[in-house]
């Protein structure tokens, strides 16, 4: 059984930071050629692909897609020509009481969120075909599978990407193709440490005790999951020892779930 995924190409949506980049950098690890993306298109974003492909010697590069317009979501897949691994991850969050929660906002995120997984999905399938091989890892969540208020729109679209994963995973189980979504707890990005201080001083707590009684509140383990350990997973999940595993999710969430 090998974890090598040399020769093999993998398009990570939303990945210029947080848990796309995470997976990105361990599935280049691994081996396989890398496509970065998300909706700015600045200098630094691609200098961020350049420097991954530097650090693991394979080639990387960066795609500018808005995966909010349907068209731009299905270019991106297109216009790299090949997709072996699809990593379906980019994600916005917004939360209010379902009465007011702007029509807006709910649109936006299941177009990024569900839709435009959608839409990559339909073009990466017809390439892995022809490749004999593919790998199709979403990016769900705790939150994919059970539920807190206030995220209504975020909560339903991952409860849909973890149906859409069943659907591919039964549509193509007679093939050398697979469908699994990672579930992840809290995890430590950028985004969420910038948070802490913040927590801290709304529930006038010290920030260990903001991190364990408030962020980590349904988290067992009080830990945060890492970028790495979620890029771990996702490489698991492309390797020939998973090759049986498809249409289920994988929870990366601290015992969360287990509640």
């Amino acid at each position: 059984m090998t974890q090598s995924l040399k020769g093999k190409t993998a398009i990570v949506t939303g990945s210029n930071s947080g848990i796309g980049l995470g997976v990105a950098h361990e599935l280049a690890r691994a081996g396989a050629d890398v496509v970065l993306n998300s909706f700015t298109d600045r200098e630094e974003d691609h200098k961020l692909a350049e420097d991954l492909g530097k650090e693991h010697g394979v080639t990387a590069r960066y795609v500018k897609a808005d995966l909010s317009k349907p068209d731009e979501a299905r270019n991106l897949v297109t216009s790299v020509g090949v997709c072996d691994i699809l990593v379906n991850n980019a994600g916005i969050q917004h939360v209010a009481p379902i009465q007011d929660f702007p029509t807006e906002k709910w649109d936006a995120i299941i177009a990024i969120m569900l839709s435009a997984a959608f839409h990559t999905t339909a073009e990466a399938l017809p390439l892995m075909r022809k490749a004999g091989w593919g790998r199709v890892v979403n990016i769900a969540s705790a939150h994919g599978l059970t539920a807190s208020p206030y995220k209504v729109a975020y909560i339903s679209a991952k409860h849909g990407l973890v149906g859409m994963t069943k659907t591919v995973a039964l549509e193509t189980a007679k093939e050398p193709i697979t469908a699994n979504a990672i579930c992840p707890g809290y995890v430590k990005t950028p985004l969420v440490e910038s948070q802490i201080p913040d927590t801290a001083k709304e529930y006038n707590m010290t920030e260990e005790e903001a991190i364990e009684k408030v962020i980590l509140d349904r988290q067992p383990s009080k830990e945060f999951a890492t970028v790495e350990q979620l890029g771990g997973t996702a490489v698991f999940l492309c390797s020939d020892a998973a090759a049986q595993i498809t249409g289920t999710t994988i929870s990366v969430d601290g015992g969360w779930t287990a509640l």
